[in-house]
């Protein structure tokens, strides 16, 4: 049976971060619509994809999930499990924003069926926090993981932003070691990126703030990674690291070019060959479900060449590429033809390899675009 993922975005939000991509609508309305037509793009999609595959990973991602009150989330775990095969020991995340959560919150999500936190922290620097407009402080922040642990969560993960403007190396190890005080098993860990359209790239267009540059950005992600794996974190992917047993299976799924199936606004899917994504606009959302029960934008069938562009691609940013399986997918002429670069590669000390399997090494890690780009 096949092994694939759900993913659920939850479009509102109460406040847009200046650095934030990803739709979102700072508004109450058509909270309860949404949720109706969730359902019933559920039920559609359920009589397509639900015989042959059982679904291990759900996730909540926004938005911000941790607006809606458990029981809104509980029915929607119970319609996933009511209409396709979820494995009793699926991994169910959703994400979480400090200040829009306490201890009684967190402990009703647990009873709902969540059973993993991603906690949106991004800093523990009051100066950093200020300067990203998120809502709330560090003692916040810190209470937020301290609550969801005393509330039953074993599985918690936090996300943190390093190379911001101004930040310094010792600023960014205070940020680790604040993280590392807490009861967590899984750190994302980002470059700041600055995204089209976000009021941070308008601000750093117009001069009013600056980036530092790639050679510092290098620095701190190499400090990362050192400081990360002292104490105890293993690197499994480029930006992600977990306690040995605690990797985001629902993240493995997309690298390890597994299929997914999305629901919500701008929610994109990929099943047997399919992309396909729904339209962003939440009430265009509402309507397309009421007429036809699924809100799909667009759509496009991946091609054997860009197959395998993407599972390399995906495979090298984190696990590795189990050469066994590439060749089973996809023959062996492509490995063949870039074995004399990638012994090029091993000779620099930028990935280990054997016949087996090909990982990239903490220098490797921190070069990986350069790399694809000359791979793919």
């Amino acid at each position: 049976m096949k092994e694939s993922a759900i993913y659920i975005h939850i479009p509102f939000c109460d406040h847009k971060c200046i650095y934030c991509d990803f739709y979102s609508i700072i508004t109450s309305d058509n909270i309860e619509p949404f949720l109706n037509s969730l359902k019933k793009e559920i039920d559609y999609y359920s009589e397509i994809y639900s015989d042959d595959r059982i679904y291990t990973s759900i996730y909540f991602g926004g938005g911000t999930p941790s607006l809606m009150k458990p029981d809104y989330i509980e029915e929607i775990i119970k319609k996933l499990r009511s209409t396709f095969k979820i494995s009793e020991i699926a991994e169910i995340t959703l994400e979480t924003n400090p200040g829009t959560v306490d201890y009684n919150k967190l402990k009703n999500f647990n009873q709902a069926g969540i059973n993993r936190i991603s906690t949106g922290i991004q800093s523990f620097d009051e100066n950093e926090l200020k300067f990203l407009t998120r809502i709330h402080d560090k003692e916040t922040a810190i209470n937020t993981v301290l609550n969801a642990d005393k509330a039953g969560f074993e599985n918690i993960s936090i996300d943190l932003i390093f190379n911001l403007p101004g930040q310094s190396k010792s600023g960014w190890k205070n940020n680790m070691e604040t993280a590392m005080s807490l009861p967590i098993k899984h750190i994302s860990a980002y470059s700041l990126i600055l995204e089209r359209g976000t009021i941070l790239n308008k601000m750093v267009l117009d001069g009013k703030v600056q980036i530092r540059d790639d050679d510092y950005d290098a620095d701190l992600y190499e400090m990362t990674i050192d400081y990360l794996t002292a104490n105890g974190f293993n690197q499994y992917e480029v930006s992600n690291f977990s306690f040995p047993g605690y990797e985001c299976q629902h993240n493995l799924a997309y690298w390890r070019y597994k299929d997914y199936l999305s629901f919500g606004t701008s929610s994109h899917s990929f099943m047997d060959g399919k992309r396909w994504w729904n339209f962003s606009s939440l009430k265009r959302y509402i309507n397309e479900i009421k007429k036809k029960g699924n809100a799909e934008a667009n759509f496009e069938f991946v091609n054997k060449k860009q197959m395998l562009d993407e599972y390399v691609m995906l495979a090298l940013r984190s696990t590795g590429l189990d050469l066994s399986e590439l060749k089973k997918k996809f023959g062996e002429d492509w490995i063949n033809k870039k074995n004399v670069y990638f012994k090029l590669l091993a000779e620099k000390n930028m990935i280990t390899m054997n016949d087996d399997w090909i990982k990239l090494t903490k220098k490797g890690y921190s070069v990986c675009d350069e790399i694809l780009n000359k791979i793919l």
